[in-house]
């Protein structure tokens, strides 16, 4: 599905950096205890992955963005169908996704390349779960990474103590000095991102988790920029209730594509 908002510009000549976020939205989330997709599951009135494509849509500097989904699902195309939907109608949408998240994102960046995006430009790879993520955030990360060599990624220093587990004893206390908590987007040249997941399948011994990973295990150094302690990923049955609190303690705007 092309944006009439968005979609003219991805076909165009690269004359400056364009940025497009893609979000990879094939996952169950068996442990979130939904019956189903958790990302269509009803947060605060709306499906969830509605809440996170409203927020990426009223970040101007993104010139689309690419929902990437199971190749059965129909769910997504249900709710772009919807008059009040128009985050999920300014979207595009491909059925390729993966078995594993790195699978849909790799998927994602040929079909973004498909469509006339460059392996120069950025993306912005952002979870679907992550629905309390706010513009200001994205600003923030495209602000300070869009002229690094590498690109980097949302992220908050940790403020308590880590304790490496054996069964459910404590093995070891965890300096925690310099440890941070990767959150998304996670922002890298298309092609840059795209070679360094493609070395990653190579390797039997790599479990790539997120994209920095990728790019770590490719020898490179992302940027971290502080991200929001409310930019949680939406994972056990409690972060529904918490979602929904911090959702309706907003002052939302309309679900139109607004700065």
């Amino acid at each position: 599905m092309t944006s009439p908002q968005r979609g003219d510009s991805v076909a165009s000549p690269a004359s400056r950096q364009r940025f497009f976020a893609l979000v990879p939205c094939a996952g169950f989330g068996t442990r979130s205890g939904a019956a189903g997709p958790k990302q269509y599951e009803a947060l605060a009135g709306r499906a969830l992955v509605l809440w996170t494509l409203e927020a990426l849509a009223r970040v101007r500097e993104l010139d689309g963005t690419l929902v990437v989904l199971s190749p059965g699902d129909t769910q997504f195309e249900a709710l772009a169908a919807e008059g009040d939907a128009e985050a999920a109608g300014s979207c595009w949408s491909a059925n390729v996704g993966g078995q594993t998240r790195a699978e849909t994102v790799y998927a994602g960046l040929h079909d973004l390349l498909a469509r006339g995006a460059h392996e120069g430009d950025w993306v912005l790879v952002h979870d679907a779960a992550r629905c309390l993520i706010r513009p200001d955030a994205v600003r923030r990360l495209i602000a300070e990474c869009r002229d690094d060599a590498v690109g980097g990624l949302l992220a908050m220093p940790l403020p308590d103590t880590l304790k490496r587990a054996a069964g459910d004893r404590v093995a070891a206390t965890v300096p925690r000095d310099a440890m941070w908590a990767a959150q998304t987007p996670q922002m890298f040249r298309i092609g840059a991102l795209r070679d360094a997941l493609r070395a990653g399948f190579a390797r039997p011994d790599l479990a790539i988790t997120d994209e920095a990973g990728a790019m770590e295990a490719a020898g490179l150094a992302p940027r971290l920029v502080r991200g929001d302690f409310e930019n949680i990923k939406v994972t056990w049955p409690e972060d529904f209730a918490l979602a929904e609190r911090l959702l309706r303690s907003r002052s939302l705007p309309s679900t139109k594509a607004t700065s």
